[in-house]
């Protein structure tokens, strides 16, 4: 579903990425790991158009992507769920669902009966404003908008950043659901190691904007990717 060949960024004259590739199949998790500060993030912007990379070739579903800005890759099925969520405050559960009817034709501008399967809890706070919801919520909230948009490709940064754990493991939930009905590719960012490591099917490890380890789970040891992630 993604490929990525030789991806640079920069920030000014600083580089932060400095030729990274990686792919991402559909009906698999690809889990991208490392310290704070060395790239995940920016990996994250690159392939969602929040930041234009600056070099480098993106495959989306066979089709070679020029750099586009966010809201042209939204609608061509790259769905993000930033790190710090991005909802809006001051509007409805509702309202920050249809926020995601922008990227969809008008017959399809209605919330799906699935995404409160996923989330019963929206069901139950949908009048609540985003501002209301507790930070567990408010991920719940970004990850529904998000599928919203009937993704190829979903990005998730950091989904279990500031989560309490009863929420995580619904989220895993989730993510695994997601991942065995085969109808899309995730891209997960993730610090918290064991639950990255019981989800991901491949792993993409980041060391100050080169990647210095990538494989299928059964093809790297989880010794190498617990001292990757730690140096």
């Amino acid at each position: 579903m993604l490929e990525l060949n030789d991806i640079t960024l920069h920030y000014g004259h600083s580089q932060i990425l400095n030729g990274v590739s990686m792919t991402a199949e559909v009906g698999e998790v690809t889990c991208v790991m490392g310290c704070n500060g060395v790239g995940k993030t920016s990996l994250m912007k690159a392939i969602t158009g929040t930041h234009a990379r600056s070099g480098g070739g993106v495959t989306l579903d066979g089709e070679v992507l020029g750099v586009l800005p966010a809201h042209v890759l939204a609608q061509k099925g790259i769905a993000y769920v930033p790190q710090g969520r991005d909802i809006f405050p001051l509007l409805t559960v509702k309202e920050n669902l249809e926020t995601g009817f922008a990227c969809l034709p008008k017959s399809a501008h209605h919330i799906p009966d699935h995404i409160f399967d996923l989330f019963p809890v929206l069901k139950e706070m949908i009048s609540r404003r985003g501002g209301d919801l507790s930070g567990g919520q408010q991920q719940q909230l970004a990850i529904a908008r998000a599928l919203i948009t009937r993704p190829k490709l979903l990005v998730l940064d950091e989904p279990t950043e500031g989560i309490q754990p009863n929420i995580i493991t619904q989220i895993g939930e989730v993510i695994k659901l997601l991942r065995d009905q085969g109808e899309m590719a995730i891209v997960l960012v993730e610090q918290y190691f064991d639950f990255a490591y019981a989800l991901a099917d491949r792993f993409v490890v980041l060391r100050r904007g080169d990647v210095v380890i990538a494989g299928k789970k059964g093809e790297v040891e989880r010794a190498a990717l617990l001292d990757g992630v730690s140096v």
